[in-house]
C-alpha cells in the first residue's frame, strides 16, 4: 500500500510510541517538490567510506533527504557535511554519538556504515527507536550478533535491508533466471573465488596517539580496549577479529550469497571443510587469513570457496567471480558481466543450450538503495532482509571459526545455534562486550 501523509504519520507515530520516543514530522518538508508523504529522512552512522557511498546512492533519488550524520572522527564528519551541503543543499545535524542521533525526531531511517563490530548494537538501538535500517554487510561480526539482529528487526517490525547489493543487480538477476528456468540444466556445483591484493593486511606501524578530533573509546565500542594503531582504524580494521573477518567476510559474504541464491537457500551451513593459512611472504599485520579454501556440502549440490589474497588473477581471467556449473552449461559471472558456456551435444552436434554473454553491467548500489526506499513506503520485504544477511554472514563466520581454532571440519546445528563437534568453536559464537556496553537481548 502506498502511504499518504496521514497514514505515514500514523505509522511513524505508532512505531515511535512503542519504542518510547516521539517522531513529529516538521511542517516545512511539505513544501518540497516530491510529495511530502514520499519524503524519507535518513541519518548515516559511519561516514568515512562505504557508508557515505550508500548515503549518496539514496540521496540521488528525489524522495530521500539527509537529516543527520554521525561519526567518531570530527574531520570526517565535517568534510561529509560540507559535501552534503554542496551537492544536495541539505544541512544535516551532526553527531559523534549515534544514540543522540537516534533521539532526533525527524528521522525515518538509518544507514549503518560502521565497522562490523558495531553493526549489532546500532541496528538494535535503531529498531528500538522505531527507525528502518540499511546495514552494511556482513550483517554482524559474530554469529550471535546476527541472530539477535534478525530477532530485533522482526520484534520491532522494522524494514531492514542488508547491503548485499548484488541481489538488486541486473547481471546476477539474469543469471539466477537462467539457473532457475533450467537453461543450464541441473545445477551441480558453484565455484566461487575472490583474489584481492588488500586481503594480505597492512604494513606494520607502531602504536601512536589518537588523532585530534577522534573519539577512540566510542570507535572501540564493545570491542576490547587496545592502544591506538592506524592499522586498526580507518579501512584496515577488517583484518582483525575484534572488528571484522578479513577478506572472507568482506567479499566472501557477497559472492557466497550468490551461490545460496541459486537454490534460494536460507539455511546456515550444516557442515564446512576448511583450509586456511597466512601463506603470503609479504610482511603484513593481520589476524585474519590471506589464503582459504572452503567446501560447503549442500543437499543436491556443492559450493566451493577459494581465496588467495595478494594476487589479482583468477579463473576465466577474473580476480573474483562465480561459475555456476550445470549439466547443460556453465554460467560465469561477476558484477559487470555474465557468459554462458554450453556443454557439447555429441549426437546433435551442437551446444546443449545457447551461448550468450553480457558485459555492460554496473554496480547495483543505487538499485539496492531504491529497493530500500520503496520498501520503507510499502512495508514489503526488501531484496536482502536480515534472514538472508544472516545466512550469508554465517557462511563466512563458520569457516573463519574453523580456521581460528585449527579444526578443519565443523558441524553446525542451526536450530540450536551451536556446533555439535567442538566446544572451542562454541566459545567463539558470542562476543564478550566491553563495559559499559552490554549484549542486547530481544
Amino acid at each position: 500500500m502506498k502511504l499518504n501523509r496521514r497514514n505515514f504519520i500514523q505509522k511513524a507515530s505508532a512505531s515511535a510510541v512503542g519504542a518510547g520516543v516521539f517522531s513529529i514530522l516538521p511542517s516545512e518538508i511539505w513544501n518540497s517538490p516530491v510529495a511530502p508523504s514520499d519524503k524519507i529522512r535518513i541519518g548515516l552512522i559511519g561516514c568515512k567510506s562505504q557508508g557515505f557511498w550508500d548515503l549518496k546512492c539514496h540521496l540521488n533519488y528525489d524522495d530521500a533527504v539527509c537529516v543527520a550524520l554521525c561519526d567518531v572522527d570530527s574531520s570526517v564528519l565535517n568534510e561529509r557535511a560540507a559535501e552534503i551541503k554542496k551537492t544536495y543543499n541539505q544541512n544535516p545535524l551532526l553527531y559523534k554519538d549515534f544514540r543522540k542521533m537516534l533521539e532526533q525526531k525527524d528521522l525515518d531511517a538509518v544507514i549503518i556504515g560502521t565497522p562490523d563490530h558495531w553493526h549489532c548494537l546500532q541496528l538494535v538501538y535503531a529498531c528500538q527507536a522505531g527507525k528502518d535500517v540499511y546495514v552494511e554487510k556482513p550483517m554482524a561480526n559474530t554469529i550471535a550478533e546476527c541472530n539477535v539482529m534478525v530477532k530485533a528487526a522482526n520484534y520491532y517490525n522494522r524494514i531492514v535491508q542488508v547491503g548485499q547489493q548484488q541481489r538488486s543487480g541486473f547481471v546476477f538477476q539474469e543469471s539466477m533466471k537462467m539457473i532457475k528456468d533450467g537453461t543450464i540444466g541441473k545445477l551441480r556445483k558453484v565455484n566461487v573465488w575472490g583474489n584481492f591484493n588488500y586481503g594480505t593486511g597492512s604494513d606494520p606501524v607502531a602504536d601512536g596517539p589518537v588523532p585530534a578530533g577522534v573519539d577512540y573509546d566510542m570507535w572501540l565500542g564493545p570491542a576490547p580496549s587496545r592502544p591506538f594503531n592506524m592499522n586498526r582504524f580507518h579501512g584496515s580494521w577488517r583484518h582483525f577479529w575484534d572488528y571484522g573477518g578479513g577478506l572472507m567476510s568482506d567479499w566472501g559474504v557477497h559472492l557466497l550469497d550468490m551461490g545460496l541464491w541459486a537454490k534460494d537457500l536460507v539455511q546456515a551451513p550444516s557442515q564446512v571443510l576448511t583450509y586456511a593459512a597466512n601463506s603470503s611472504t609479504e610482511k603484513k599485520v593481520r589476524d585474519t587469513f590471506d589464503t582459504m579454501t572452503v567446501v560447503y556440502p549442500k543437499k543436491d549440490y556443492v559450493i566451493n570457496w577459494d581465496m588467495t589474497a595478494g594476487v589479482q588473477q583468477g579463473p576465466y581471467e577474473k580476480l573474483y567471480g562465480l561459475a555456476f556449473i550445470g549439466e547443460n552449461a556453465t554460467i560465469v559471472t561477476d558484477r559487470n558481466s555474465y557468459r554462458v558456456f554450453p556443454e557439447w551435444d555429441g549426437e546433435k552436434k551442437t551446444g546443449k543450450t545457447e551461448a550468450k554473454s553480457y558485459n555492460e553491467g554496473k554496480e547495483s548500489h543505487p538499485q539496492h538503495a531504491r529497493n530500500f526506499l520503496d520498501c520503507i513506503k510499502s512495508r514489503n520485504t526488501p531484496a536482502c532482509p536480515p534472514e538472508t544477511g544472516r545466512v550469508a554472514a554465517l557462511h563466512a563466520h563458520i569457516p573463519n571459526i574453523s580456521a581460528r581454532i585449527g579444526e578443519p571440519i565443523l558441524l553446525w546445528d542451526d536450530a540450536n545455534s551451536r556446533f555439535t563437534n567442538s566446544e572451542k568453536a562454541n566459545a567463539l559464537i558470542k562476543p564478550e562486550y566491553r563495559a559499559p556496553w552490554t549484549f542486547p537481548n530481544i
